[in-house]
């Protein structure tokens, strides 16, 4: 079942009220091992709020307030705190300085609710989470090779290449099955861009074990 902690202190940072809202909404009924403790809209209103430091911080890239987002990032990680971009757009080389600067995850704000979710659950765990679109975007330069899979993703390749059904991939890694099949759809994707076909199960099974996601016994053909 879930590695994940208990429970994650979370602070969402956005400075359109409506999204604020519905985000905040979102995630208190999609996890239940998440506790909203800050939904504020500026940077000074997070760092003077009484419930901070928290465990994570949901931060959009552009507050719109001219203070560059690396020393945000730079200063939520000297109090302990660790950083999930969302933005609106996906140019990869403002991507790029922010994961320099040390933020674990970047979404983009079109993203499902189980995909925001689950980046908060790894940026609490120390694992890196970016948009499947971004990902893409990041690693176009990359085709031919085997594309970048989170901690997260290989999981779940290596369950479901490994013969467990979706439901059961679920159930091991404590996630919804729309989350699971988010996944599946994600790792398709990336390897169909790097130039590699995964449609099938088999297909995806060969190449979990190509990849060493999978261990195969050499001898017996077993896993």
């Amino acid at each position: 079942m879930s590695t994940y902690p208990e429970r994650i202190r979370l602070a969402l940072v956005d400075d359109h009220r409506m999204l604020l809202g519905a985000l905040s909404e979102w995630i208190a009924n999609a996890a239940d091992d998440i506790e909203l403790e800050a939904a504020v809209t500026t940077w000074p209103e997070l760092l003077t709020h009484p419930k901070f430091p928290v465990d994570v911080v949901l931060l959009d890239l552009d507050l719109k307030d001219n203070i560059p987002v690396a020393l945000k990032i730079s200063t939520l990680k000297t109090t302990g705190v660790r950083v999930v971009l969302m933005s609106t757009y996906s140019e990869p080389n403002v991507v790029r300085e922010a994961l320099a600067a040390g933020a674990l995850g970047y979404l983009v704000k079109s993203e499902e609710v189980g995909m925001i979710v689950e980046a908060i659950r790894a940026a609490a765990q120390g694992e890196s989470f970016i948009s499947a679109e971004l990902d893409l975007a990041l690693n176009a330069a990359d085709i031919g090779g085997s594309p970048k899979l989170s901690a997260q993703e290989r999981r779940v390749m290596a369950l479901y290449g490994g013969g467990e059904p979706v439901k059961s991939v679920a159930y091991q890694l404590g996630i919804s099955e729309e989350t699971a099949k988010s996944y599946l759809k994600r790792i398709r994707e990336k390897y169909r861009v790097a130039g590699i076909d995964v449609g099938t199960k088999v297909a995806l099974r060969r190449r979990a074990i190509q990849d060493g996601i999978l261990i195969q016994d050499a001898a017996t053909g077993t896993f």
